[in-house]
């Protein structure tokens, strides 16, 4: 096996081109582009863990769950996390085995569906932020709030969203499963969409809550645990930019830690909800020892590998 071990982090939204191409075949062509990359990647003597999102195919799962809730019960969050992950991995691992086949690279794929616990007592649970599901009438949200316990607010006048905590990942329950399987040799897919976050009990048990975890941070927090040298986050840029969006904009080819921390801090930068996460997920990766991160979008992983382009941060 190879000494080089690297998390690869896929977005959910990368699954999707545009929206006239979001049927289950389209996500499986799109995941089939992104797994050739990550073929060439192993081909080249990678060992690789992949991590993905699923924040639009979990909208799917509630979508149709809303929809058919007159004749079938609703499907709690943590379950739509946990079907995203098993459709997402089986569509990343079959791409991944055919791509193999094709290199005649002797390696195999495995998507674990992966817990990830979060604290009950995390702050986020007092402060719901990230929108989830369709929008609702006024009526309907406050019936959910006082009936169902959801928390709702106002989406920019276009109608009424639940709302949940994004807390903090703090382990991952199937990691001694995960370095297993990686340790035999095969390519691991794992904490999908965050992982499925739970908590435990006073008494020791685990329960799933309702709650989104941030994929970058789940994959950062991934590639600490299997000791990876190499954090890669694709997205939908090629390269991270300085004022990104302005006038000044600047394409940037390495940043260290140090700069990404102050550039960070900065708040000007990087967009919340998108760069900015990406940035802190490296951030601490990095500062609890790995060496590389770089951030690129899908196509452009090999080139990126080589120095060719997308961003390159290193603790030094």
């Amino acid at each position: 096996m190879s000494s080089r071990r690297a998390v690869v982090a896929i977005g959910g939204n990368s699954l999707i081109r545009d929206k006239e191409h979001q049927s289950v075949r389209d996500q499986y062509i799109a995941a089939g582009e992104t797994c050739w990359h990550i073929a060439a990647m192993i081909e080249d003597g990678w060992d690789v863990v992949v991590g993905h999102g699923n924040g639009p195919q979990v909208g799917f799962i509630l979508r149709r769950s809303e929809l058919a809730a007159h004749e079938l019960h609703e499907v709690p969050l943590d379950v739509c996390g946990a079907d995203s992950q098993g459709a997402i991995g089986y569509a990343l691992a079959q791409n991944l085995e055919n791509d193999f086949r094709r290199l005649g690279v002797d390696r195999h794929a495995v998507a674990v569906v992966t817990q990830m616990e979060v604290a009950a007592d995390d702050p986020a649970f007092a402060h719901p932020s990230k929108p989830i599901g369709s929008f609702m009438d006024e009526e309907t949200a406050n019936r959910r709030r006082d009936e169902d316990g959801w928390a709702v607010r106002e989406d920019a006048g276009r109608g009424w969203r639940r709302v949940v905590a994004s807390p903090v990942p703090v382990r991952i329950v199937e990691e001694a499963a995960v370095r297993t399987l990686v340790e035999s040799g095969f390519v691991v897919i794992s904490v999908g969409g965050g992982g499925i976050p739970v908590v435990v009990g006073a008494d020791g048990n685990l329960a799933g809550i309702a709650a989104v975890i941030d994929k970058d941070h789940a994959c950062s927090l991934l590639a600490t645990c299997i000791g990876a040298e190499l954090l890669m986050i694709t997205t939908a840029v090629e390269k991270v930019a300085l004022d990104f969006g302005t006038p000044d904009e600047r394409w940037l080819d390495r940043m260290t830690l140090a700069e990404a921390k102050e550039r960070l801090a900065e708040k000007r930068h990087f967009a919340e909800g998108s760069m900015a996460p990406k940035i802190q997920a490296v951030v601490e990766f990095l500062e609890r020892g790995g060496r590389t991160a770089i951030i690129t979008d899908p196509a452009n992983v090999e080139r990126a590998l080589h120095g060719e382009t997308g961003t390159r941060i290193e603790a030094e």
